[in-house]
Formats: C-alpha cells, sequence, structure tokens
C-alpha cells in the first residue's frame, strides 16, 4: 500500500503537495499536479 510519503518521494514534492493533489484543495500548479 502506497502512503502520501511514498508518493511524495516519488514525485519529488512534499507531503503537503500530495494532500493537496489527492483533497482537490488549494492551488497546485498543474505540471506539478500531473507528477
Amino acid at each position: 500500500m502506497l502512503t502520501i510519503n511514498d508518493i511524495a518521494k516519488k514525485a519529488k514534492v512534499s507531503k503537503s503537495t500530495v494532500s493537496r493533489v489527492l483533497n482537490n484543495s488549494g492551488y497546485v500548479h498543474r505540471e506539478t499536479r500531473e507528477q
């Protein structure tokens, strides 16, 4: 099972960014979201 930590490391973004994308809250640049 993947964790937010695993996804953040793989995408080279913060855990907060992963959380914002998953919860569709806050602004995340389109290119970052696509990672």
